[in-house]
């Protein structure tokens, strides 16, 4: 039986946000005007980035849950503290939106995909793994890449 850990990881996120967002997720208004991060200027450029955060989501809670807003909001951050081109001081870590991850770990809780557990963040449920499980099938049998052949 294939798992999620038996795919690459792009490759998973790829073909989840493609099925997440067919049904399960609805892009906010507000996605266009907000930014990433503390550190970000800009929106994010991609057309289909609220399908791939909420996937790339519901992978990282599948992986390393009970995880919290904060925890996640520490993933998603940036090392280099944004744009310290020409400063001498040493780069520090600035965290990613947590209204971006929370809105779309709501979303993904309405599909019944991600759960809440007390005190302790946020874990997977079944149907969330068995959708994350028949993915990485799908995928697995698409993967023909010779330096892939490990996966199979």
């Amino acid at each position: 039986m294939t798992t999620l850990y038996d795919v690459p990881a792009e490759d998973l996120i790829e073909a989840a946000a493609d099925r997440l967002d067919e049904d399960d997720l609805e892009q906010p208004d507000w996605i266009e005007f907000t930014t990433t991060g503390v550190d970000r200027e800009l929106p994010p450029e991609q057309d289909d980035f609220w399908a791939r955060r909420a996937a790339s989501l519901l992978r990282k809670v599948a992986v390393d849950g009970p995880v919290g807003v904060g925890s996640l909001a520490t993933a998603y951050g940036n090392t280099k503290g944004g744009s310290n081109r020409y400063q001498v001081r040493p780069p520090s870590q600035s965290d990613g939106s947590r209204k971006i991850i929370r809105t779309a770990l709501q979303q993904l809780e309405d599909a019944g995909y991600v759960e809440t557990e007390a005190n302790d963040g946020r874990v997977v449920t079944a149907e969330g793994r068995q959708l994350l499980d028949s993915i990485a099938e799908d995928v697995l049998e698409e993967l023909d890449r010779p330096e892939l052949e490990r996966y199979a």
